[in-house]
C-alpha cells in the first residue's frame, strides 16, 4: 500500500502560557487575535501540571514517546470541503491540548493520512495506523459510508476508532465496541429534536430530498416517523446520488401538495441544488427547512442564493458569531481561525464547515479526558481506554466542548446535546430556536457494554 499523500502534524510546543486567565473578547475578534492568544485563553484553568517544564512532564511518564493519533482526513473525494475544515480544527485541538501539558505527560502527535472519503481505504488506513504508524488510537471519519465500512476493521485490530460522523450507525448498533462517537450528535437525535419545529412552525405535509447513501437513509428512517408521531406526513421521499452534478429532473417528482421541503444534501455540487432549487419554484415556493449540510462551505450570498431568505437551517454549531457568546467560543473560533461570519481569517471566502469541525475538536478532549482517567501508557491500555469513555456521562460546555453541554451513553456509544435551528435573514443565518439535550433523546437501541472485546 502506497502513503496515500501522508502528513503527519505534530505540535509539540509547550506555548506561550503567560496570559493565563485572559478572555478573549468580541473585541480581540475583529482585531483579528493570533492563535497564540487563543491558545491562552483555552489553556486557562487547565490545572497544575500544565505549569511544570517539558521536561518534568515528560521524566514524569512511562514513556517519553508521543501520544499518536491517526487521522484519516477527506482530503479528497465528495468530503474534501470536510477534511480540509476538520483537519485545521484537529491541529488547533492538539496545539492546544500539547500547550496544556499534553496527555499524561505526553505530547500528542497527529497522524494524518488522506482517506478520499473511501471506506475501503479507510479500512486500509486503520490497519496503516495501527501496523506501521504506530498509533494508540484511529480519530475524525465524517461520511457514514466510510464509518461503516472501516469499523469493522477496527474491530479485528482492536483499535479505538473514535468518529466524527454525525450518522445514527454507531448508536444502531451496527458497529462494534472499539468504534465510538463522544463528540457530535448522530441523525437521529437530530431529526427527533427538529420534528416538533417543523409540524408546529412550517407546516405537516412534508417532501423529502436527501442523498441516496447511508446518511441520507439516517433522515429518511429517522424523519418519517417523528412526522407522522406528530400528526404529519411525508409526502415524497426524493434520492438524489451525493455525485450527482445536476438536480433539475428531480424536483418535479415533489408533489404539488407539498407544504415544507426538506432538504439535506453532501457533496461537491451542493451549491448547485440550492441555486437550481430556487430557480424551479421562483418566488412561489412551498416552506424549506433545510440541514446545514446542503450549504457547509458554501457563501449565502451567492449569487442565485437570494430564494433562501425566510428559510430554516439545522446547526450542529452556529456558523456566526453569536452575540454574548461565551469567552471559551470565541477562544475557539479564534484558535480554529474563524471570523465573525464563519469564514477563514486569512480568506473571507473560505466558508468553514462550522456545523460539523467542532466535533473533531471535542472529540480529541474526550480522547485525553479518556486516557487520563484510565492511566493510558502504551497499546496495551486500549482497552481500559473503552472503557474509560464508556463510563463518561456529563460533559460540560466549555473549553474542551465549546459547541454546549454534552450527555454521553456509554451502551450506546453516542453523544448527545444541544441542536440549533437558524433562519436566513439578509444572507445571513440568525438563530432561532435551540432545542435542548433533552429534546434529542431517545431509547437505546444497544449496549456496546454488553459486548466482548
Amino acid at each position: 500500500m502506497s502513503d496515500m499523500n501522508k502528513k503527519t502534524s505534530t505540535a509539540t510546543g509547550a506555548g506561550d502560557l503567560s496570559g493565563r486567565g485572559k478572555s478573549v473578547e468580541n473585541k480581540d475578534l475583529a482585531a483579528g487575535p493570533t492563535r497564540r492568544q487563543a491558545l491562552k485563553t483555552l489553556a486557562a484553568g487547565a490545572g497544575a501540571a500544565a505549569t511544570m517544564p517539558l521536561w518534568s512532564r515528560y521524566a514524569s511518564a512511562q514513556s517519553a514517546e508521543p501520544i499518536r493519533i491517526g487521522f484519516g482526513k477527506h482530503a479528497t473525494g465528495i468530503g474534501a470541503a470536510y477534511g480540509r475544515w476538520y483537519d485545521r480544527t484537529s491541529v488547533a485541538a492538539v496545539e492546544k491540548i500539547n500547550a496544556e501539558g499534553g496527555i499524561n505527560g505526553r505530547m500528542v502527535e497527529l497522524v494524518t493520512e488522506d482517506d478520499g472519503t473511501d471506506p475501503r481505504r479507510a479500512a486500509e488506513l486503520l490497519e496503516k495506523f495501527a501496523s506501521q504508524s504506530n498509533c494508540d488510537v484511529a480519530f475524525g471519519t465524517l461520511f457514514s459510508h466510510v464509518v461503516i465500512g472501516a469499523a469493522p476493521r477496527a474491530a479485528e485490530l482492536k483499535l479505538p476508532y473514535f468518529v466524527a460522523s454525525e450518522g445514527h450507525h454507531v448508536a444502531s448498533g451496527m458497529l462494534n465496541r472499539w468504534t465510538m462517537q463522544p463528540g457530535i450528535t448522530d441523525v437521529k437525535s437530530q431529526v427527533v429534536a427538529m420534528a416538533p419545529f417543523i409540524t408546529d412552525m412550517l407546516g405537516k405535509k412534508v417532501t423529502m430530498i436527501f442523498p441516496d447513501y447511508g446518511f441520507g437513509y439516517d433522515h429518511r428512517d429517522n424523519l418519517i416517523p417523528a412526522i407522522e408521531a406528530l400528526g404529519g406526513d411525508v409526502v415524497a421521499k426524493i434520492a438524489i446520488p451525493p455525485t450527482e452534478t445536476s438536480f433539475t429532473k428531480y424536483f418535479p417528482q415533489i408533489p404539488r401538495e407539498t407544504e415544507v421541503i426538506y432538504h439535506v444534501m453532501v457533496g461537491p455540487a451542493v451549491l448547485t441544488f440550492v441555486k437550481e432549487l430556487g430557480e424551479f419554484f421562483g418566488p412561489s415556493r412551498p416552506e424549506i427547512f433545510g440541514f446545514i449540510d446542503s450549504l457547509e462551505a458554501v457563501d449565502l450570498n451567492s449569487p442565485g442564493l437570494e430564494f433562501l431568505d425566510g428559510t430554516y437551517l439545522w446547526e450542529g454549531m452556529p456558523r456566526y458569531l453569536q452575540p454574548e457568546a461565551p469567552a471559551y467560543v470565541t477562544a475557539y473560533r479564534d484558535a480554529v481561525g474563524l471570523d465573525e461570519n464563519g469564514a477563514s481569517t486569512s480568506d473571507p471566502s473560505d466558508v468553514s464547515t462550522a456545523a460539523h469541525m467542532f466535533a473533531c475538536w471535542e472529540t480529541l478532549h474526550v480522547i485525553k479526558a479518556g486516557m487520563e482517567a484510565s492511566g493510558y501508557q502504551s497499546t496495551d491500555d486500549r482497552q481500559s481506554l473503552i472503557e474509560a469513555v464508556e463510563a463518561m456521562t456529563e460533559m460540560p460546555a466549555g473549553p474542551d466542548h465549546p459547541q454546549g453541554d454534552k450527555l454521553f451513553n456509554g451502551k450506546t456509544h453516542q453523544a448527545f446535546g444541544p441542536q440549533y435551528i437558524s433562519k436566513v435573514e439578509n444572507g445571513k443565518l440568525s438563530l432561532v430556536h435551540t432545542a435542548s439535550i433533552e429534546d434529542t433523546l431517545y431509547p437505546d437501541e444497544v449496549d456496546y457494554t454488553t459486548m466482548s472485546f
